[in-house]
């Protein structure tokens, strides 16, 4: 009875990983990630989504042409410098595997990060 708590509770460690993983991959790869989110903000788009969708916002956004060679189609007509220190505040400046490691480690130590929403 004993091996077999054990071992249960040896199991919570991968468990616990995989759904990290899982999570981390379904935040970085979601379209209308916190970068997307900030450029409409920032062009006028609408605070909520509620307000991009009854406006046909959402709509523009996705049918403008992105220019200055940045993957978001909301970055056009921004500066590239701009959307760099946006990629920089969110971490978006960092691959994917840093990101996550830097996540894993201040995981452990209890850092949730900062809230952006109040």
């Amino acid at each position: 009875m004993g091996a077999y708590i054990v071992r249960r509770l040896l199991l919570i460690i991968p468990t616990l990983f995989g759904i990290l993983v899982l999570n981390f991959m379904i935040v970085q790869l979601a379209p209308g990630g916190p970068v997307e989110q900030t450029l409409a903000h920032l062009q006028g788009f609408g605070d909520t989504t509620g307000e991009r969708l009854g406006s046909g916002a959402a709509s523009d956004l996705a049918s403008a042409p992105s220019t200055g060679g940045t993957g978001y189609r909301g970055a056009q007509g921004l500066d590239p410098e701009l959307i760099a220190e946006i990629e920089r505040m969110y971490g978006f400046d960092k691959p994917a595997h840093e990101r996550f490691f830097q996540m894993l480690v201040n995981y452990l130590k209890f850092d949730f990060g900062t809230s952006f929403l109040q």
